[in-house]
């Protein structure tokens, strides 16, 4: 004897069982069914939620602000000055705004010269002997 036998009773009830594909269906439209239902309860509480209003400043505030850093700086900016250049700027050797372009104002290296060719080899003739 190989295996027991099992006992396998009858399904009871007019239906006959569910292959394994079906039941994968059956599940997986249920799935659908109760995602559907979730979606459409957040819809409804989305519809039926109150609207937001524009914000307003408080009305004791005054007028300063638009919010920020709030480090308030104890002096203003100074104007920027494009005049004169500092005392101790020392002039640059090369200018960059003439009509020239920058790889111009730099020579580029000399080469190295060529090797000279090697002498040719002298054949001698052959030697039978």
């Amino acid at each position: 004897m190989l295996a027991k036998p099992v006992l396998r009773r009858p399904f009871a009830g007019t239906l006959s069982p569910m292959s394994p594909d079906g039941e994968l269906v059956v599940i997986f439209g249920a799935l659908h069914v109760v995602a559907l239902m979730l979606g459409g309860l957040l819809f409804y509480m989305f519809i039926r939620s109150d609207t937001t209003t524009q914000w307003k400043p408080p009305e004791d505030d005054e007028g300063g602000g638009g919010g920020g850093n709030d480090r308030v700086p104890s002096r203003p900016k100074p104007r920027p000055t494009g005049g004169i250049p500092l005392p101790d700027a020392v002039q640059s050797s090369r200018r960059l705004r003439g009509p020239g372009r920058l790889r111009d104002v730099h020579p580029r290296p000399a080469r190295r010269p060529a090797h000279p060719p090697l002498p040719t080899p002298v054949r001698h003739p052959a030697r039978h002997g």
